[in-house]
């Protein structure tokens, strides 16, 4: 799905990523490309989607690439297997990586789309400033509010 993206795109040009799944997906991406959760230049938008998109960083313009189930008549180790039609434990792995080796990227589709700019990065746009919470003490982003997120009962933890 990321060959497929790179060969679409204009070279020369700044892209980010958005993956519609938080499962497999970002783990690719980030290993693939340049692009990670943490420099944010990937983001998750989990719409449940077997899909990804990848997206000029300052016009939103992009290309989306997502596993096409009706592409996938001749492929009933990849069908079973992507929409769950058997449970895990009675598929069978190696036939599921046949199926994808010899099935290429021909279960695959493509769309020109255009991102929302609010997922948009701003050019110049400067990161918050780091400071101490005056509460805890620890170091936090400022533009989160006057004290960390966790003095703001947001933690994680019980």
């Amino acid at each position: 799905m990321v060959d497929i993206a790179g060969a679409n795109l204009p070279q020369g040009e700044f892209f980010d990523v958005i993956c519609e799944s938080q499962h497999c997906l970002p783990d690719a991406v980030q290993i693939l490309t340049q692009c990670t959760v943490g420099n944010r230049w990937l983001k998750i938008v989990d719409t449940s989607r077997y899909a990804l998109t990848f997206y000029n960083k300052y016009t939103g313009d992009g290309i989306r690439v997502y596993l096409d189930a009706k592409k996938l008549q001749e492929w009933p180790a990849i069908r079973a297997w992507f929409l769950k039609e058997i449970p895990k434990k009675d598929q069978e792995s190696q036939q599921i990586l046949d199926e994808f080796r010899r099935a290429g990227t021909s279960i695959y589709s493509t769309a020109k789309t255009t991102v929302k700019p609010s997922y948009i990065t701003s050019p110049g746009k400067k990161r918050s400033s780091i400071g101490l919470c005056p509460s805890c003490g620890e170091a936090y982003r400022t533009d989160l509010g006057e004290t960390c997120p966790v003095c703001q009962g947001k933690s994680p933890y019980l």
